[in-house]
């Protein structure tokens, strides 16, 4: 496999990379498994410090990885300045509190003394994609390295340069070097990581189709394994909602990363009194968004990533519509070079079309004509995912009736869905299982030991920094 950048407004390629050759991945290997038994004692405070520098680069140079992402993967300059920024926040977060996320919790057994444990696994692998290539990697890495364990980054292969400025970033905060690695390998070469039983537990975002592969496979080499898949997400729009603010968050919704991103609102459920208006508010929104040179600040939709991501979104559009979905705007594929895709708005699919079932990853937006707030609900239940979700209405029972009934790993109640290093993030269904971010993120690679120590025993209280030794 090829390691390449490819502009995507252009579709030259600008660098190559070599893959890494099986004696590296394995000097790799062994780096990682040897550095992770000495890193695993380091003190909270040293750890927080090379964290802290790792935030404070990120932030220093938010130019320069913005604009390397922009150009291996197309989104505006500005939203990549703001990831490279958003990344910073979580290096601060996770060195501000993983020290107290760790301590020992006693548990009333009496007569005996109990408590957990947290404890590193070890090394632990993470396949990551291309569309938010810095966030996606460092709020797996923030938390992990903080909880003692040791990386290797299996990136895209159409983001190597991000995923060497990665592992550049945390050598030069400090980290040791073994600690945060990047390997350049194909798939067979990550299929022989997992086998690898030096590799403690597995991390993935991606698609469906490679998180069921590589669940598949970590389970049967017993390592655990979290799964950050596609998602499909309902945007829902009751009749007491505010309908510009609605509109507005709609499109921003939908477009967000050139429409590339698993918690994009994908799918616009509104009710019948107020379909009408949505859908003609929205279609013009939509058509006035600004495509072009993702490194102008006027342009709100830059190109697709690839030209397989662009075509197959273009093939999806056309399936639905021959099945009988209505397109309200765009879906015509531009001549020329480079990977463009138009804001598209497709209304009312039938069940059985990719624009009802599938994810659309792309500036598409998919319209629902719902009877009442309880259709609503079963429309937006009714997909295989469960990432994110939001929904719109000003009546608290109707609140109340979504917050329980989505079947999603978030709901926003008259917001937009985004990812918050203070909360967890996951999905539900065909979304994947477990969670990054906050607390629960930073527990899900720990071994949760619990000692239980007859009456008679005795033993110092151990401090928050040796915790996790």
């Amino acid at each position: 496999m090829a390691f390449a950048t490819i502009d995507p407004t252009t579709g030259k390629t600008l660098r190559t990379f070599a893959p890494h050759s099986q004696e590296e991945v394995e000097a790799r290997l062994r780096r990682a498994e040897e550095t992770f038994r000495t890193y695993r004692h380091t003190p909270f405070a040293e750890r927080a410090g090379w964290m802290r520098r790792a935030g404070q680069l990120l932030e220093d140079e938010a130019e320069r990885y913005g604009r390397m992402m922009t150009e291996e993967m197309g989104k505006p300059l500005e939203a990549a300045r703001a990831e490279a920024r958003k990344c910073a926040t979580a290096c601060h977060y996770y060195a501000e509190h993983a020290e107290r996320f760790l301590a020992d919790e006693p548990v009333d057994t009496p007569p005996d003394r109990s408590f957990v444990r947290y404890q590193p696994l070890g090394p632990v692998l993470a396949i990551m994609p291309w569309n938010f290539p810095f966030w996606q990697v460092v709020r797996f890495a923030a938390p992990a390295l903080m909880a003692g364990n040791v990386g290797l980054l299996k990136h895209a292969h159409n983001v190597p340069q991000c995923a060497l400025a990665l592992e550049e970033l945390f050598v030069r905060a400090g980290f040791p070097p073994g600690v945060f690695q990047t390997l350049l390998v194909d798939v067979a070469g990550v299929r022989r990581l997992i086998e690898d039983p030096r590799i403690r537990a597995v991390t993935i975002t991606g698609s469906e189709g490679a998180g069921r592969d590589v669940a598949q496979r970590s389970g049967q080499q017993l390592k655990k394994v979290v799964l950050e898949l596609g998602g499909s997400d309902p945007f829902v729009v009751l009749p007491s909602a505010d309908l510009e603010a609605a509109v507005e968050t709609a499109v921003k919704a939908r477009l967000i990363n050139n429409g590339q991103s698993c918690i994009a609102a994908k799918r616009f459920i509104v009710t019948e009194p107020i379909y009408g208006e949505f859908e003609r508010r929205f279609v013009e929104r939509m058509r006035r968004a600004v495509v072009g040179d993702p490194l102008d600040a006027k342009t709100e939709v830059g190109p697709l990533a690839t030209a397989s991501i662009r075509d197959g979104l273009h093939d999806q559009v056309e399936r639905s519509m021959a099945a009988g979905a209505k397109l309200l705007l765009g879906g015509l594929k531009p001549p020329g070079p480079g990977f463009w895709y138009p804001p598209t708005v497709l209304a009312n699919p039938p069940p059985d079309t990719p624009a009802y079932r599938e994810e659309m990853f792309g500036p598409v937006a998919v319209l629902f004509r719902a009877r009442d707030a309880k259709d609503a609900l079963r429309i937006a239940n009714d997909s295989p995912y469960g990432l994110g979700s939001s929904v719109w209405t000003r009546d608290e029972a109707e609140q109340r009736l979504f917050i329980d009934g989505l079947e999603a790993g978030t709901v926003a109640v008259n917001g937009m869905v985004a990812s918050d290093t203070r909360l967890p993030f996951g999905g539900v269904k065909a979304s994947g299982h477990g969670r990054e971010l906050a607390r629960h993120g930073l527990l899900e690679f720990l071994n949760i030991k619990t000692v239980r120590m007859a009456h008679a025993s005795s033993l110092p209280d151990r401090t928050r920094a040796q915790a996790n030794e």
